[in-house]
């Protein structure tokens, strides 16, 4: 069975945790235990029903105030398909949560309330999907039960959104009206709303295809273990481990290591401690060269004739994640997959409104959540693809040295050298 990662977003208030409980409950994929749970922590006991929010919102405070404040993770699966759910905050002052949670789902659900309609967070979370590539963009428009599930009202929304998604260029998007609250279009077809011909929620998300998603044509393997047992049975085993994050690779290809633009030859390649003729993406795996050449965790082994970019100077889109402000000059760790360098914040060149996507002057340094254009020089050469072009291998994020958290998403454009 495939995986699939999708994310939640929208307003407050639009019912994203109460979805998430909502499809988990009629998928049947609640313990007994957990019901139990849910119905001695609801509040509003009297009306008799469970507050499914309360199978995402575990923080205290989450619970208190009736709000995400964290990125919830929640793991399900159906006859079809396993399941990964992020479910992402809905207030401004989060949005670095819900970049943190985007950054690796195949899908988002951005919710849409039937009375609201169109508002400036679901401008702002359809930019973010736009910005990180995400492949398939769900929006769920919910509340249908407060409007009387009027065809006009779904309409019109859907009217405001296209022209958003045509701007943004999001060109996958599926809409589905929903009430999460009464189960309504989540996992069984609503018979309050036959006017609408399309699936549940729960079927387009096991249907939707994810083979697209996942790029063959241009072999990218990142180092993340130099494998060498020094045994009696092993005595010259020497392999590299890591993921094959694109691409295909097969025994006799010819590679280059990089960045230090060493010629190989793949002898060997093994899964699982089998020999294997060919692995590709997403695989695990273990490259063996025909030469014992000087490789480090990081480095990276690509088909000779598709080479990456290469550089210490990069030019990048900067999500920043920090309480404390930006200022051009500020040092920081780079990590991009599992190669860790030093790196400097250089020039900023604007800044992106992430409601009218308008480039505006950077004035004061770079504050939460703002976006940015820069200019990054890494202590050695890093070895990438632009994000719009290889997303796996096109972004990394920046690290503070003396906290150790992590204080920026990193979205590589373009060498500059």
């Amino acid at each position: 069975m495939d995986l699939l990662r999708f994310i939640t977003a929208g307003s407050v208030d639009d019912g994203k945790s109460t979805l998430i409980g909502r499809l988990l409950y009629d998928s049947k994929n609640i313990l007994i235990d957990q019901l139990e749970a849910l119905e001695k922590q609801t509040k509003n006991k009297a009306a008799g029903e469970i507050d499914l929010a309360l199978l995402t919102d575990g923080l205290r405070a989450e619970r208190e105030q009736g709000i995400t404040i964290d990125v919830a993770y929640r793991y399900f699966s159906t006859p079809k398909r396993k399941f990964i759910i992020a479910d992402a905050p809905g207030h401004v002052q989060y949005t670095r949560n819900m970049i943190t949670g985007a950054s690796n789902s195949n899908l988002i659900i951005i919710l849409i309330d039937a009375r609201q309609g169109v508002v400036e967070q679901t401008r702002r979370h359809s930019i973010i999907a736009s910005l990180l590539k995400i492949p398939h963009v769900v929006v769920a428009i919910n509340k249908m039960d407060l409007v009387e599930y009027d065809q006009q009202r779904y309409n019109d929304i859907v009217i405001d959104y296209s022209a958003v998604a045509k701007q943004l260029g999001l060109e996958e998007v599926t809409y589905v009206p929903i009430s999460a609250l009464n189960g309504d279009n989540i996992v069984d077809r609503s018979t309050h709303m036959n006017w609408y011909e399309g699936p549940s929620l729960l079927e387009f998300l096991e249907e939707v295809p994810l083979q697209n998603d996942i790029n063959l044509s241009t072999a990218r393997f990142q180092v993340q273990l130099v494998i060498r047992p020094q045994t009696a049975d092993l005595h010259d085993y020497r392999g590299y481990a890591g993921k094959v994050n694109s691409g295909v690779y097969k025994k006799g290809d010819q590679v280059t290591i990089l960045p230090q633009q060493l010629p190989a030859t793949i002898s060997k390649l093994e899964i699982a401690g089998k020999e294997v003729e060919e692995v590709f993406a997403p695989q695990s795996a273990v490259i063996h060269l025909n030469e014992d050449i000087d490789i480090s965790r990081g480095d990276s082994i690509v088909l000779s004739h598709q080479q990456p970019n290469v550089s210490n100077e990069l030019e990048v889109l900067l999500c920043w994640l920090d309480e404390k402000p930006l200022q051009p000059g500020n040092k920081y760790l780079l990590q991009h997959n599992s190669r860790l360098v030093r790196a400097m914040v250089r020039n900023l060149a604007f800044k992106l409104d992430v409601n009218s996507l308008e480039e505006q002057p950077v004035e004061g340094g770079v504050k939460l959540n703002e976006v940015v254009k820069a200019t990054i020089k890494t202590a050695s050469p890093l070895v990438f693809d632009a994000y719009d072009q290889l997303p796996l291998n096109g972004t990394a994020i920046l690290i503070d040295e003396t906290s150790n958290s992590t204080v920026a998403a990193v979205l590589f454009k373009q060498s500059l050298s």
